[in-house]
């Protein structure tokens, strides 16, 4: 069981991290700091990993899973000694289409226009987690609604700039959550990383034994 202690900072740390290089193989501020709300200390290296794999015939578990191991092994090529983090994040609508970032403005206005048509969608947000030789995946899945929201109201949510650097157009923790009617599910995985179960399986990686 992990030992939540509280430094003078006001953070915590998990005695089973300790000792441990932490690194999250992503540029995502709010990755970054989702880790450091909930106590996991990690040095960011963004990977240069291209997100271009195929969404043909793979759900969107698998499909987020590949593309975190190709983040998280990238990264962990040049730092073998480090525990490294690979996530990714898309948003599958209602009608199954994996969406992820935007490319423009017009495309986060049909992508919202879409996602706002009363049905739920979700999002899938896959996990690789490299140390040494092991390796561990996972996936999280979260339901969302959208309000059904007038045509003005998603020009004037995309004019913010807010949407272009999220899968599905929306960010649910800043002025997106407005959108947002109901969400069934971990929260944080809907900002991009389910901390909780990342704790779990971080955990059960760095203290699994070895023959």
């Amino acid at each position: 069981e992990a030992v939540v202690s509280t430094q003078s900072t006001g953070a915590m740390s998990h005695s089973f991290l300790s000792g441990y290089r932490v690194i999250l193989a992503s540029g995502s501020p709010r990755r970054k700091e989702l880790m450091k709300q909930v106590g996991i200390p990690a040095e960011v290296i963004p990977s240069k990993f291209e997100e271009n794999l195929s969404k043909s015939g793979v759900s969107a578990g698998e499909y987020t899973i590949s593309t975190a191991q190709g983040k998280a092994r990238e990264v962990w090529g040049e730092h073998r000694d480090g525990v490294v983090i690979g996530a990714d994040t898309v948003v599958v609508s209602g009608d199954g289409a994996i969406l992820e970032k935007p490319s423009d403005k017009d495309h986060a206005f049909e992508m919202l226009k879409g996602l706002s048509d009363g049905r739920t969608h979700t999002v899938v947000t896959g996990v690789c987690l490299c140390y040494g030789e092991r390796e561990r995946t996972f996936y999280t899945e979260t339901e969302v609604l959208l309000r059904k929201v007038s045509d003005e109201m998603i020009k004037w949510y995309v004019a913010t700039g807010e949407p272009m650097d999220k899968a599905g157009g929306y960010g649910i923790q800043s002025l997106g959550a407005v959108l947002v009617e109901r969400v069934n599910g971990c929260y944080s995985n809907v900002v991009g990383l389910p901390v909780s179960q990342l704790l779990v399986e971080l955990q059960e990686l760095l203290t699994e034994k070895t023959d």
